[in-house]
């Protein structure tokens, strides 16, 4: 079977055209429960931001997705002082599982120097500084992209809660609500589970939250909230708690290890060189109950793998993409643009 990768680098990433004149460049992060725009001032290192509702096309369909994104994008212009055209690059990195109609309606709309990308590669810019490495997102959804040290490219997961996100913040909080079924019924094992999920979702029982879960329906991002409860119980102890972390953990590393294999850093060729693994989303918040097992799982495909938690917000990714994109990604350091991102997000104003 012939396999091509499924997200590529646009040409504008892999052979950037240096601007001198390049000043502001702009960052938007799209997701599933909200959308966020940073427009960055590279002469005098000042950002710029705007929030919006939802752009992930899964969630709200490709037209709802493009109003805000374009919406929220020409906000945080608006807040930088500046022109549309004083743009030197724009990298939207919007999350779904596939991006080609948002990137046709964005192109369409405004120029063409405006790239459309899939959430995990402004992940991946986060988590390695676009080098040679990989990123594991787990929020509401998962997914995984890395990049090899010759440009190869891959991404695994990220199909959309009806087909994967294994290990994300949805999945725990779905399995977990599962688990709590099956200790109701009597077919699984006892969990406290059982009596925390219609607690945290205001049902009389659990056996009504089922009813609710289909009746109303909870969202995404209702059932991945759960995840928190979840990672509780099992750091109190709860072995079904713990065991749904054990076994999203094996689940998201089978990913991970894809992506090593299909970029070429298992190769014998690398060298066996060490490489970044950057953990990005919400669900790393439980701590080691999932990043333990889940470094462990690496570990035994890949022990050169450095698992790290990103502490950067997903839109630094797309600034640094864009920064790339007009030759200017060497006078920005990570660290500084995290200062950046999280002074502005903190700003009584939300500059």
């Amino acid at each position: 079977m012939r396999r091509d990768p499924l997200v590529r680098l646009p040409d504008a990433l892999t052979r950037p055209q240096r601007r001198p004149d390049a000043r502001y460049v702009m960052g938007v992060d799209g997701g599933a429960t909200k959308t966020l725009a940073a427009v960055l001032d590279l002469k005098a290192k000042a950002l710029h931001v705007a929030h919006g509702g939802p752009s992930n096309e899964d969630a709200v369909g490709t037209a709802a997705a493009v109003d805000c994104l374009l919406e929220t994008a020409e906000e945080a212009i608006a807040r930088a002082g500046i022109a549309r055209e004083d743009l030197a690059a724009a990298v939207l990195a919007i999350a779904g599982t596939d991006t080609d109609a948002i990137a046709a309606a964005v192109r369409a709309a405004r120029r063409a120097d405006w790239i459309v990308v899939n959430d995990v590669v402004a992940a991946w810019a986060t988590a390695t500084g676009a080098g040679p490495g990989l990123a594991t997102i787990s929020g509401t959804g998962s997914n995984v992209f890395g990049v090899g040290s010759d440009g190869r490219a891959w991404r695994a997961g990220g199909w959309g809660h009806l087909l994967g996100d294994e290990g994300s913040g949805y999945w725990f909080g779905l399995q977990s609500i599962k688990a709590a079924l099956r200790d109701r019924e009597a077919s699984g094992p006892e969990t406290a589970l059982t009596d925390a999920a219609p607690i945290f979702f205001g049902a009389p029982s659990v056996e009504a939250l089922a009813s609710l879960v289909y009746s109303k329906p909870l969202t995404k991002g209702e059932i991945a909230a759960f995840a928190i409860e979840t990672a509780r119980l099992a750091e109190a102890g709860d072995e079904v708690a713990l065991a749904l972390f054990d076994q999203g953990a094996r689940m998201l590393s089978e990913q991970i290890a894809a992506v090593i294999r299909m970029v070429g850093l298992a190769d014998d060729a690398s060298g066996g060189a060490p490489f970044p693994l950057g953990l990005i989303g919400s669900t790393f918040r439980a701590g080691p109950m999932f990043v333990d097992p889940l470094t462990r799982a690496v570990h035994e495909h890949a022990p050169q793998a450095q698992v790290v938690a990103v502490k950067m917000a997903p839109v630094g990714g797309s600034l640094l993409l864009a920064a790339r994109v007009c030759g200017h990604d060497d006078e920005l350091t990570p660290s500084e643009l995290s200062r950046l991102i999280d002074e502005a997000l903190t700003a009584p104003s939300g500059r």
